[in-house]
């Protein structure tokens, strides 16, 4: 006979488990899977992975519907998708501390082949994942395909990007943040994108603060069956951006003026949160300095990929946010992106790289545009939330890919909501240090109108921008030895629970040049 829920709390309380040791796998299980959440892995390596998931039977309600006790969960990594070959298996201690999330490392695999994996606890196993583990250093790689995503507001659309990305066969997912939305609900009539919208679902709670709110906030988005299948086809690297804190800050500010010992509090609680509900590693785990995102990760001889955190060492925002003409204070040689740590980091690996392809898998929009949308605009409009806000340290990154002739450079980006696609400049009239594809948010816009009013002039003022579109949707890039074909997937609608129409944009880049060499759209 199968427990319920009330049943299994109380039993659990006179079962001899203490808070000291914790609580043994049993037979009789809850009357629902305390796998509500899921499974993932991420950080793939040549000999592992981690693998995730997050006890919560009940996951919308305090603790997940967990007593407050620490639980054994038992893990399988097998060969093939039934598991009948399982290659390693060990168990590891769900805490509450932690929102009973386990990070298990996974190490002493054959590199460069997929393997499958599940956990169980309480009786309950979880459905299977699917990973893979890297290609060794330097090892012959022939191709590469992994998708990119990011920026999916839970109430402006349903995760249709997700179900795609789970059916595209993918070696990874890089998935550049803004993973939740720190918002409280929205009303239920407003103008997005210009036009009248109402949410098609609604956050629970109010906006998040503390641990409990970031903590709800993220079940409520792990619950969506498409993110989960997303999650458990195709390990992910995930960073972070704005909205997994509050929007738009840096470092130490945010946008409201709060005094950065209170708002170190807030950010503390983002962190930990977004540490409970990710795939990555102890490396990342969050501590008294924030927490430590940026990272690298080498496909054979292919790629190169340096994963960066745009957000945590930054200088604040100049000019007062927003779109702005360049004032002073921007143009200080002195203001930084990344913090000083980081850029020598990854200027070190740029440096070193001896693969065919860089790539810099990151949150902002790295071209210089001019982003006036007026006709009648006198002077240059950069956002001071992008590298365009960063001038110096834009030039001292793109200095240092032209000393070293790194034109087989990739610039990924997100955070923007809209599809752009471009050569990356260090002077206007200069050659092109690298090619930027920033991806559109999966969500966040709602469905979008294709072109917003004034993107035809910000195209017409930035001839070195290829692409410039308002849909919602996804990428794909497709990588071999010869080319770089980046894959731009804008869905039709999002506001519908029907499967939506897509087209696909496609560019070219060749390792040896510079830049993007062709474009080809077909539906």
């Amino acid at each position: 006979m199968r427990m319920t829920r009330r049943e299994l709390v109380a039993g659990l309380g006179v079962a001899g488990a203490t808070l000291l040791s914790p609580l043994r796998l049993n037979a009789q299980g809850f009357d629902v899977t305390p796998f509500q959440l899921g499974v993932a892995s991420g950080d793939p390596s040549p000999d592992g992975f981690v693998l995730w998931t997050r006890l919560a039977p009940f996951p919308l309600e305090p603790h997940g519907g967990m007593p407050r006790r620490a639980v054994e969960v038992a893990w399988e990594v097998g060969s093939d998708e039934r598991l009948r070959g399982i290659v390693a298996r060990g168990t590891a201690i769900a805490h509450p501390e932690l929102a009973h999330s386990v990070h298990v490392e996974v190490a002493g695999l054959t590199a460069d082949r997929p393997y499958w994996y599940r956990f169980s606890a309480f009786g309950e196993r979880s459905f299977v994942g699917r990973t893979r583990t890297a290609p060794l250093a330097g090892a012959p790689v022939k191709s590469l395909r992994f998708g990119v995503a990011g920026c999916h507001h839970y109430e402006e659309g349903y995760f249709h990007a997700f179900r795609a990305l789970a059916d595209a066969d993918l070696d990874f997912l890089f998935h550049y943040g803004d993973y939740i939305y720190e918002y409280p609900p929205a009303p239920p009539l407003r103008i997005l994108r210009e036009v009248q919208f109402s949410p098609v679902r609604r956050h629970l709670g109010g906006e998040t603060y503390g641990l409990d709110d970031y903590r709800l906030r993220y079940a409520q988005y792990r619950t969506d069956p498409d993110l989960q299948r997303a999650h458990a086809a195709t390990p992910w690297f995930v960073t972070f951006d704005d909205h997994e804190v509050a929007n738009n800050w840096a470092g130490d500010r945010d946008e409201k003026g709060t005094s950065p010992e209170i708002f170190a509090l807030r950010r503390a609680a983002a962190f930990q949160a977004w540490y409970e509900h990710m795939p990555v590693r102890k490396a990342s785990f969050p501590g008294r300095d924030g927490a430590r995102i940026y990272r690298g990760a080498t496909w054979g001889d292919l790629l190169s990929a340096n994963f960066l955190d745009t957000r945590q060492y930054r200088s604040d925002q100049a000019c007062g946010d927003g779109d702005r003409v360049l004032c002073p204070e921007a143009l200080k040689p002195g203001r930084t992106m990344l913090g000083a740590d980081q850029e020598r980091w990854l200027f070190e690996r740029l440096a070193r790289s001896g693969t065919r392809w860089n790539v810099i898998a990151q949150q902002m929009l790295m071209m210089d545009l001019d982003l006036s949308r007026a006709p009648d605009a006198r002077a240059p409009l950069a956002s001071m939330d992008t590298w365009g806000g960063y001038p110096a340290a834009r030039d001292r990154l793109l200095k240092h890919l032209q000393e070293r002739k790194l034109n087989n450079t990739i610039v990924l980006s997100g955070d923007a909501h809209q599809h752009f696609a471009g050569d990356v400049l260090r002077t206007p009239e200069g050659a092109p240090v690298a090619a930027e594809f920033l991806v559109t948010s999966a969500t966040s816009g709602g469905d979008g109108l294709g072109v917003l009013p004034g993107n035809e002039r910000i195209l017409q003022r930035n001839p070195s921008l290829r692409m410039l579109e308002d849909r919602r949707g996804y990428g794909i890039c497709e990588v071999t030895q010869d080319r770089w074909t980046a894959e731009l997937v804008s869905l039709s609608q999002v506001t519908s629970t029907e499967t939506p129409s897509s087209t696909v944009t496609r560019f070219v880049v060749e390792p040896r040049r510079a830049g993007i060499v062709d474009r080809d759209t077909r539906s």
